[in-house]
């Protein structure tokens, strides 16, 4: 699918919280998630000695704080210019099991694309 103006500006806010918020070990990775309305919801991991959450998954907590049931596209950056990462094994189950429709924004930076959740590798 084809990159549209509001997948970049949601690759840049991703990247702008992974750039102000991603400065230890416990938090190594912003994600950031837009409705089909348009509002954003943005969110880092969190690594602990007895677990961690997924950026994605605060995302969804977060949007679901608002009363946001629905997300239509997610995109996943790490910390230190790591670039965009798609969701981990666990973190792609739970999207598409919550949003089977969802846009994700994987790549390079200078070659991001767009693909539906369920065409992702398992």
């Amino acid at each position: 699918m084809e990159l549209r103006d509001t997948d970049r500006a949601l690759v840049q806010a991703a990247t702008a919280v992974a750039k102000l918020r991603c400065r230890s070990q416990h938090h190594t990775v912003a994600s950031a998630a837009r409705t089909a309305d348009g509002r954003v919801f943005t969110g880092v991991n969190v690594q602990h000695a007895t677990g961690g959450c997924c950026a994605e998954l605060v995302v969804i907590g977060t949007a679901a704080t608002q009363g946001v049931t629905d997300l239509e596209t997610i995109v996943i950056v790490a910390d230190r210019g790591r670039d965009v990462s798609e969701p981990c094994g666990d973190c792609r189950q739970v999207l598409a099991d919550y949003f089977p429709a969802l846009r994700v924004i994987t790549g390079e930076l200078d070659a991001l694309r767009v693909v539906e959740i369920g065409s992702l590798p398992g």
